[in-house]
């Protein structure tokens, strides 16, 4: 898979990618992340109406390697979770800016995705030692 980062997304140092939808957002996990994990085998997503907290963990991602923690780039309240992942965890890899997206939340404060690092610091960040 080759490694792209849109720059309509914003990203997280835990590898989280925002994508801003008017007054919600798609969150989901960088092709980078993605890539590290390896061929992923479940995943666990929080149900509709759950509340985020930015930093805090809101779920799982299981690979053949290893199981890491989903953190929340932003707080807000959960709308949607992309049920599809749950059935065919592979869709992630397919394609994470997407069908692989995690959650669509309505944020706390819209200001905290300019927060986060856009796709060039995002890039530059992944090539620093």
């Amino acid at each position: 898979m080759a490694l792209s980062f849109p720059d309509d997304c914003r990203y997280a140092d835990s590898h989280e990618y925002v994508r801003s939808e008017g007054e919600r957002v798609r969150i989901g996990l960088s092709a980078y992340a993605i890539d590290q994990l390896g061929d992923i085998v479940f995943v666990e997503l929080p149900e509709p109406g759950t509340t985020l907290q930015a930093g805090e963990t809101f779920g799982t991602v299981e690979s053949v390697k290893a199981v890491e923690e989903l953190v929340a780039p932003l707080g807000g309240t959960v709308e949607a979770r992309n049920e599809a992942l749950i059935d065919s965890p592979d869709e992630l890899q397919n394609d994470p800016y997407g069908e692989g997206w995690l959650l669509v939340v309505r944020p706390d404060d819209a200001a905290a995705v300019s927060a986060l690092m856009d796709a060039e610091t995002y890039r530059g960040r992944l090539q620093s030692p």
